[in-house]
């Protein structure tokens, strides 16, 4: 009994250790039948500093987070090796900014399909959680959702 409510009051602790992370309006554009690559976009809310340090995608051979960024009047892209998330503050991931990029596609992405996204999040005290997310897959000429920064 004694050693059973140490396990339990450990797992509450392990718990309340962690922060609260929220993913809003997840989304991503269909894919043509060989298109390689997307980007998905969501709303990323922390109740404690964290970070993304990590994404992963089973529909894809390769997921990282990527910025934009306009050098010498010509826009690039650029992996990140993490994406801060100040505490209470959402962070958008949108397209022409911050977003997860999926390469290496296992298959084409259709409107409806809910595309499975894992982020990988780190908290001030050095834990990690997995953040389950399903991305709505819109089609490829849609404008982006509302509620999202276009």
């Amino acid at each position: 009994m004694k050693k059973s409510l140490i396990a339990a009051a450990l797992a509450v602790f392990s718990l309340a250790a962690q922060s609260e992370v929220t993913v809003r309006d997840a989304w991503a554009r269909g894919t043509m039948p060989t298109q390689r690559v997307t980007g998905v976009f969501m709303e990323v809310t922390s109740s404690e500093d964290a970070a993304v340090v990590s994404v992963a995608s089973p529909a894809a051979g390769l997921a990282e987070i990527h910025a934009m960024k306009t050098e010498n009047g010509v826009m690039k892209m650029r992996p990140l090796p993490r994406l801060d998330l100040p505490a209470g503050k959402p962070v958008k991931l949108a397209p022409r900014g911050a977003h997860v990029m999926l390469m290496d596609l296992r298959g084409q992405l259709k409107p409806g399909d809910a595309l499975p996204i894992v982020l990988k999040v780190e908290g001030k005290n050095g834990r990690t959680q997995a953040i389950e997310v399903r991305a709505r897959v819109i089609d490829l000429a849609a404008p982006a959702p509302t509620g999202s920064n276009r």
